[in-house]
């Protein structure tokens, strides 16, 4: 009867588990789905699907990279390169933070060349770090995902 017993926690026991790993995979998964709107590029939204990726300090040369412009919580980061711009490194992004010496709103002052109210261009960013109210403190982190147009 002992035995059984035992042997009965054991079974309940290694089900739980089971299941808990299986639960905790479905959370890891839903937290990697496809995001809501993510980054610009070229004027454009896009989406992405977040990955546990981390490239960094793998020795890959400059080229092999996109730059991704990191805003921290002043707007939506941009890219330099979007799916069917010539030269487009599959997703692989080498970030670059930025910061504004004398404010988010100068750079986009500067910057801003469509007049929509936010930098969402590799060419608005460029503008407002020649002007200097953005600085490109270079590069923080190399990660992979995808660029996924926002609207068709």
């Amino acid at each position: 009867m002992q035995n059984v017993r035992v042997r009965t926690l054991r079974v309940f026991g290694a089900a739980a588990a089971v299941a808990a790993a299986a639960v905790l995979g479905l959370a890891a998964q839903a937290s990697a789905g496809v995001s809501g709107p993510a980054f610009y590029a070229d004027g454009e939204l896009y989406r992405t699907v977040g990955t546990p990726t981390d490239l960094s300090h793998t020795g890959a040369p400059d080229r092999a990279w996109d730059v991704l412009y990191s805003f921290g919580d002043a707007q939506r980061n941009v890219a330099e390169a979007a799916p069917g711009d010539a030269g487009y490194n599959g997703g692989r992004w080498q970030v670059h933070a930025l910061s504004f010496p004398a404010g988010y709103a100068a750079a986009v002052t500067n910057g801003d060349l469509d007049g929509d109210g936010v930098l969402d261009s590799a060419i608005e960013v460029r503008a407002a770090v020649t002007a200097g109210s953005a600085i490109d403190t270079g590069v923080v982190k190399q990660f992979e995902c995808p660029a996924i147009p926002l609207h068709n």
